[in-house]
């Protein structure tokens, strides 16, 4: 049933195929097990808000994984819909924008991560130019050396309980 509502509609104005689940569902089902479903469910695509929220997961994702080389992520709008596009397929959904970003943005960031301009982590800015994803990379601020370190607090140690007399006399009678 899913794989012939995947195949384009016919006839003019047909976007979708709407209404052949039924007929699909009688063909490959004996009317004893279509008897025993409550409910059929249709997928509907996704909308482009939902596969918005998709990109933003997986670049939150990755900024989670860069976050001890101290590099942080900025996803242009341009960037994001044009991850949305190449992530996106009608037929399989989301699952193609792994693949988009390991290859478009991952694969690029991890040789700048060893060999080049983020070694000591940053800001990548992800754009498009010319219908391709560039990066711009910015240092992260230098440590200021005369800036003082806080220094750490020592424990302090409880003051030693002082002898009262009556200490004295109860020691005696432990004898």
């Amino acid at each position: 049933g899913a794989s012939e509502l995947a195949k384009p509609a016919i006839g003019f104005e047909r976007a979708e195929r709407t209404g052949e689940d039924e007929e699909a569902i009688k063909r490959m089902f004996t009317p004893e097990f279509r008897n025993r479903l409550d409910k059929v469910i249709q997928f509907a695509s996704l909308p482009p808000a939902v596969i918005s929220k998709v990109v933003e997961k997986f670049i939150i994702q990755l900024e989670a994984q860069l976050e001890d080389r101290n590099v942080t992520i900025e996803l242009s709008t341009d960037a994001r819909d044009w991850l949305m596009r190449k992530g996106y397929d009608a037929t399989f959904g989301a699952r193609p924008m792994a693949r988009v970003i390991q290859e478009h943005i991952k694969t690029p960031l991890a040789d700048e991560l060893l060999f080049g301009a983020l070694t000591k982590g940053g800001l990548v800015q992800v754009k498009l130019v010319d219908n391709e994803i560039a990066f711009d990379f910015t240092e992260p601020p230098k440590a200021n050396p005369k800036a003082k370190k806080p220094k750490a607090k020592a424990k302090a140690k409880k003051p030693a309980k002082k002898k009262t007399p009556d200490d004295d006399a109860d020691d005696a009678g432990d004898d």
